[in-house]
């Protein structure tokens, strides 16, 4: 019998077909994912044979946890196995969803010690990621770690090597890499569609209290239930503070503020799109405008990076922003630039604008024409007009491209299907520790940059600061 994701996955693959593509005779009407969906499908319509079951492992339970738990079990043949948290109401929560039965920890090495856990997400606050991933496939364990990879650019290089000794996929979980729509995107840059690209401009604003990261500390927070002390054992000692625990994503001590959260996601969809391997320099500045609630991180930064030429792409300049307060009401675009238009990237949704400077160089209008001679005007028009066809003096047109992908269609689940591929068939994820430290180095760069009022150089093949 079929369960209802195969169902709904099929119903996908008949609703690409209406997916809106305007093209002007353009090979690029069909989807490059198609073919990689439709066998997706195939694979998972097969019954599940027992040695091909995913015993998960969750570490770190909090709101990214359930929500990544939460993709995680709508692909076919994974199953849960235990939850760990060091805040006591969340492991209550945890045998109120899944059985008073369910395996709970405050301490992620006797979850990591169990026989049944196959593979384990790493959701937890961004101090802990290099360490719980480290450990965890020293114990035979694969991990799909949340994003920054890690807290500092140090820790990187000690994880990218243990994902090699230990042979466990590691992915990183920036979601818009699996996305079709990325990959559309992708596709059309490479076919010249916006011509050399010399600009990405990429926008994460939000405009709430909890888009600010003000979460709901629960009324019994306190020392004892959030197990403080095994908390800060990788940061030293810090006296009790409920919002470095509940809202740490506000706070350098713990957390990678809006570069580490935000940051993250613009440059993970721009390295995918690109093919890059990451700037060459980075400089960022910001404030603090609105929500002065204690934090020590900024609610308002930009950055600006420059790419290098290389062989991935022509050199380009990458402009990040992020607005806790922004009177837009928050949005998410990353508008790619080039010589011949605009891709504008917004969500799932890809609009393309085709525009193309003349074969004629320019004479007249808003030009210094006009101040010469009269006589010398009328042969200067008459020698230009002699050279150059009004066809040549015209911009040329092209048709607009928009893509849609189909109603209902979940990046999350696709990233966590390319997760489990991977453990079952061997197959490389995108976003593996390499490239999830090519994205993370610069964002946390951006930190560094801001905190000591400098540009910061990065050698994106080395992958080292400068």
């Amino acid at each position: 019998m079929k369960n209802d994701h195969s169902t709904s996955r099929r119903k996908f693959l008949q609703q690409i077909g209406a997916t809106t593509l305007i093209t002007a005779a353009s090979p690029l009407s069909s989807l490059a994912a198609k073919e990689k969906a439709e066998e997706r499908i195939l694979h998972y319509e097969r019954k599940i044979a027992s040695n091909d079951k995913i015993r998960l492992g969750v570490i770190g339970y909090g709101i990214q946890g359930h929500f990544d738990l939460n993709s995680a079990l709508k692909v076919p043949g994974v199953e849960l196995a235990g939850i760990c948290d060091l805040y006591l109401g969340r492991l209550e929560n945890a045998k109120e969803q899944f059985g008073k039965d369910i395996f709970t920890t405050i301490n992620y090495k006797e979850l990591l010690d169990r026989k049944d856990i196959d593979a384990v997400i790493v959701a937890t606050t961004d101090c802990w990621h290099a360490r719980i991933a480290e450990d965890a496939m020293a114990k035979g364990k694969h991990v799909y770690v949340e994003k920054p990879m890690i807290y500092k650019i140090s820790e990187g290089y000690p994880l990218m090597e243990a994902s090699k000794k230990f042979g466990k996929v590691l992915q990183v979980g920036s979601q818009r890499v699996s996305s079709i729509s990325y990959a559309k995107a992708k596709e059309l840059l490479a076919a010249g569609e916006i011509g050399k690209l010399n600009m990405v401009n990429a926008v994460y604003d939000r405009q709430s209290a909890i888009g600010a990261w003000e979460y709901t500390i629960p009324k019994d927070a306190s020392a004892s239930t959030t197990n403080w002390d095994r908390f800060i054992e990788v940061t030293g000692k810090m006296a009790y503070d409920s919002k470095k625990f509940f809202w740490w994503r506000a706070f350098k001590e713990v957390g990678t503020g809006v570069a580490g959260d935000l940051f993250i996601h613009l440059l993970s969809g721009t390295h995918f799109i690109t093919g890059s391997k990451g700037p060459s320099s980075v400089y960022s500045t910001g404030q603090l405008s609105y929500w002065k609630d204690g934090r020590n991180m900024p609610d308002v930064m930009a950055g600006v990076m420059q790419y290098p030429n290389s062989k991935e792409h022509d050199a380009f300049q990458l402009t990040l922003q992020v607005n806790f307060v922004s009177g837009t009401g928050g949005q998410e675009i990353t508008q790619l630039v080039g010589s011949e238009g605009i891709m504008l990237v917004e969500g799932n949704e890809i609009t393309i604008k085709h525009n193309y400077m003349p074969e004629a160089p320019g004479f007249g209008g808003y030009d210094s024409v006009f101040t010469f001679p009269k006589k010398l005007q009328e042969e200067m028009q008459k020698e230009y007009d002699a050279k150059w066809t009004p066809a040549q003096k015209k911009r040329k047109t092209k048709a607009d491209i928009i893509y849609k992908a189909p109603e209902g269609y979940d990046e999350h689940v696709d990233h966590f299907t390319n997760f489990f591929d991977a453990i079952r068939t061997g197959k490389p994820v995108v976003e593996d520790a390499v490239f999830g430290f090519r994205a993370a180095a610069p964002a946390l760069a951006c930190n560094e940059s801001y905190f000591k009022k400098k540009i910061i150089e990065w050698d994106p093949e080395k992958m080292q600061l400068k």
